[in-house]
């Protein structure tokens, strides 16, 4: 028997065929693929910063007009000292608080304060205006101002009574620029306007001065 011959480890060459069409145009885009992109990126950016709302202009904060905020009726306000004494009660009929002075004015206002010697001054008026730290007062209408006199005096309060007067507590004065008159026990006097400083004891009356003063025993 007749061995057959060893097969030959090379035969025909293997031809590949060419690449089609599309295949070629994918590869040559591949290539500038990133730079399609990136310029995808910018035009997306352009297009939001073109379309993106405008910010709000900024709000300029406006002052507080003088309109009350907050209003109280039946009321009674108090404020102590850090020792817990009484310095000042507010009660009237009805309240208002004006934000751009920190300002109050009340209806049918009565009042008690006390300065810092600790003399009580009793207020009464149908309107009354305070300052932010209720120092000052504004009274008008029917005004009523008892200023008790001091244990050592040994002599009776000082009532003043008229249409319009500010008390300072601050600085102890009751002044008026209308009528007014003053008591004390059976004295009274009235004049056009007042000036009453109580760290001194002393009143500037101006105007028409009329005084009726009760005999001394």
């Amino acid at each position: 028997m007749t061995p057959l011959p060893p097969l030959s480890a090379t035969g025909p060459a293997l031809v590949t065929p060419p690449p089609r069409w599309w295949a070629r145009l994918l590869d040559r885009l591949s290539v500038y693929l990133p730079v399609l992109l990136m310029g995808l990126l910018a035009l997306g950016s352009y297009w939001l910063v073109r379309n993106a709302p405008a910010p709000a202009a900024p709000v300029e904060a406006r002052p507080p007009s003088h309109e009350p905020d907050y209003f109280m009726q039946r009321f009674a306000v108090r404020s102590f000292a850090a020792d817990g004494q009484l310095l000042n009660e507010l009660r009237g009929r009805e309240l208002r608080h004006y934000p751009d002075t920190r300002s109050l004015e009340v209806d049918e206002a009565r009042a008690r304060t006390y300065n810092a010697q600790g003399r009580l001054t009793t207020l009464r008026s149908e309107w009354l205006g305070s300052n932010a730290d209720q120092s000052v007062y504004q009274l008008r209408g029917a005004v009523q101002v008892v200023r008790d006199s001091p244990a050592s005096a040994g002599t009776p309060s000082l009532e003043f009574q008229g249409e319009a007067l500010t008390v300072d507590d601050a600085r102890d004065l009751i002044t008026a620029d209308r009528p007014v008159q003053l008591r004390r026990g059976d004295d009274r006097i009235t004049a056009d306007t007042l000036r009453y400083d109580d760290r001194q004891r002393l009143a500037d009356l101006q105007g028409r001065v009329r005084a009726t003063l009760a005999p001394r025993p």
